[in-house]
């Protein structure tokens, strides 16, 4: 079982860890090491299950160990995202997440978007 968005692979092989476990472990995993960086946008509970062909208690029960922990954040009906560290990172990733999903609604590619955000970046560094 493996989840294509996410790279996360259930090993439902006898004496793995549970999977809700490995499923924490390996976002978690994911988090600290930046390929899931601040600000990145989980699955639901129930599309992650499905994807995965887990529980969705599961999935609900490997979210919550996360969000516990500070990895996670749940947003109410925006959803679950990656945690910043820090406020002014955090901060910085709801910025980017809300310029990543403006831009994706105004049909821009990702080479665009990331132009128009550098172009701005330099234009405001360039003041200072």
């Amino acid at each position: 079982m493996t989840s294509t968005n996410l790279k996360i692979t259930i090993d439902g092989s006898t004496g793995s860890a549970a999977p809700y476990e490995q499923l924490r472990a390996q976002i978690a995993d994911r988090a600290r090491s930046g390929k899931l960086p601040a600000g990145f946008k989980l699955p639901t509970v129930r599309g992650l299950a499905e994807e995965l062909g887990l529980a969705a208690n599961t999935v609900a029960k490997a979210y919550r160990a996360l969000e516990a922990d500070g990895v996670i954040e749940t947003r109410g009906r925006h959803g679950t995202f990656v945690a910043a560290a820090e406020g002014a990172s955090r901060e910085a990733a709801a910025a980017a997440q809300a310029f990543a999903e403006r831009a994706h609604r105004l049909g821009l590619t990702e080479a665009e978007a990331l132009s128009a955000a550098a172009d701005a970046l330099r234009a405001r560094f360039a003041a200072c």
